[in-house]
C-alpha cells in the first residue's frame, strides 16, 4: 500500500477537533439514525480481505479519516465517501501492519462521524452516536467475518480513536450476546480510546490486560508528554481511562525507557514516508490522569503533527511510537492462547 502523505490523515482530524475549541459553531441536526447496515458480501466495502494462509486473524477498523467540507453534508459519511476511502489506505499501513506478520488482518470500511459533530456532543450524547450507524455497520461487517471468512480461527480486534470507540460497543454487545466468538478472542487493541474501569464494572464479561501474556483482554493508552495536563489532551478530555504500558505490558507506573523499546515508525522529516526507528519511544503509566507518558519524543520536532491537538498530544503516534513492541506483544499472547 502506498503510503504517500500518510503523516497528514491525523492532523486534518486534529484540526477539526481544536477548532471546536476555538470557535462558536451553528448547532447540528439531531443524530443521524439509519436502521440499515452495509452489505458486506459486496468486497468494495472491504479494506482488506486477505488470503487465509495464518493460523489467527485480526479484525480492524481504523480511525477517523474524513471530515465534512460543508454544513450540507451528513454528520455520518457514506459507506463510499472518497475522502474516508482514501484516507484508511495510509492509516491501515501504519497501524495494522504491525499484525501482517503472523495474522490475517481483515478490515472493513464503515460510516463514521464527524469529528467535529462528535466533539460537540456531551459524552453520553457521543456514545448514542457512535452506538449508531457506526457500531451497526462494524457489528454487521465483523459477524459477516465470523460467518464468512474466519472459519473458527482465534482472532484479535484491533482498532484506533473512532475505530476503538466502535470496537468498545461490538465488546460490550456482540461479544455477550455470542460468547462462543467471544471464547476465540484472543485480545482487543482498542488503542486510542480511553477504556475506564465503570464501562468494565457494567461489562463484567469483560477484562482488561495486567501483564504481557493473558489473553481474552483488552489493551488501551492514549499517548502524551509529561506536560500535558486534564483537560489539554482533547481525545481524553476529563475521562479518567486504564493504561497498561506497551513497552512492560504492565499496569505499574515504573518507567520502560527507550533501550527496553523495540522501535518505532517515524515520518520522515523530507517525503514523510514511515520507516523504522530504534529506541525512540519510552513509556509510562500516570494512573491518575489516565494516560501513557512519553517523555523521550521530540515535542517540539513533532509540533507541526500535533500542533492542532496541542503540544505533546501524541495520538496520532499510538501506533507508531510502540509499532514493533505491539507487534511482539500480539505474537506473544498469540502463542499463549494456542498453547492453551
Amino acid at each position: 500500500m502506498n503510503t504517500k502523505n500518510i503523516i497528514w490523515i491525523y492532523p486534518l482530524i486534529a484540526l477539526l477537533v481544536f477548532s471546536t475549541f476555538c470557535c462558536s459553531c451553528k448547532k447540528d441536526d439531531e443524530p443521524q439514525t439509519d436502521d440499515i447496515a452495509t452489505d458486506y458480501s459486496k468486497t468494495a466495502h472491504w479494506l482488506s480481505i486477505p488470503a487465509p494462509i495464518m493460523a489467527v486473524d485480526v479484525f480492524y477498523l481504523y480511525p477517523t479519516c474524513w471530515e465534512k467540507v460543508d454544513s450540507t453534508e451528513p454528520n455520518i459519511c457514506n459507506i463510499n465517501n472518497p475522502s474516508m476511502l482514501a484516507g484508511a489506505t495510509p492509516v491501515f499501513e501504519r497501524q495494522a501492519t504491525a499484525f501482517e506478520t503472523f495474522a490475517n488482518v481483515y478490515a472493513p470500511y464503515y460510516r463514521q462521524a464527524d469529528a467535529i459533530y462528535t466533539l460537540r456532543l456531551t459524552e453520553e450524547q457521543r456514545e448514542v452516536v457512535i452506538g449508531g450507524i457506526p457500531t451497526l455497520d462494524a457489528v454487521a461487517a465483523f459477524d459477516y467475518y465470523i460467518k464468512q471468512f474466519n472459519k473458527g480461527r482465534p482472532f484479535i480486534l484491533a482498532g484506533h480513536s473512532q475505530g476503538s470507540n466502535v470496537l468498545i460497543h461490538l465488546l460490550s454487545g456482540y461479544m455477550k450476546e455470542n460468547p462462543g466468538v467471544y471464547q476465540r478472542m484472543i485480545a482487543a487493541y482498542v488503542i486510542g480510546y480511553p477504556v475506564t474501569s465503570t464501562y468494565l464494572a457494567n461489562n463484567p464479561h469483560l477484562k482488561f490486560a495486567v501483564g504481557p501474556d493473558d489473553t481474552g483482554v483488552i489493551i488501551s493508552y492514549n499517548t502524551q508528554a509529561p506536560s500535558v495536563i486534564p483537560p489539554h489532551n482533547p481525545v481524553v478530555s476529563n475521562i479518567v481511562g486504564l493504561v497498561i504500558n506497551p513497552i512492560t505490558w504492565t499496569r505499574t507506573e515504573a518507567e520502560a525507557t527507550t533501550a527496553e523499546g523495540l522501535g518505532s515508525l517515524m515520518p520522515d522529516s523530507v517525503t514523510l514516508k514511515f520507516h523504522p526507528v530504534p529506541q525512540y519511544a519510552d513509556a509510562r503509566v500516570d494512573v491518575n490522569k489516565g494516560v501513557l507518558i512519553c517523555a523521550s519524543a521530540d515535542s517540539v520536532g513533532l509540533y507541526k503533527f500535533t500542533k492542532p491537538f496541542g503540544m505533546g498530544v501524541y495520538h496520532s503516534f499510538d501506533y507508531p511510537f510502540y509499532y514493533f513492541n505491539i507487534r511482539a506483544n500480539a505474537e506473544n499472547r498469540v502463542k499463549k492462547f494456542l498453547s492453551k
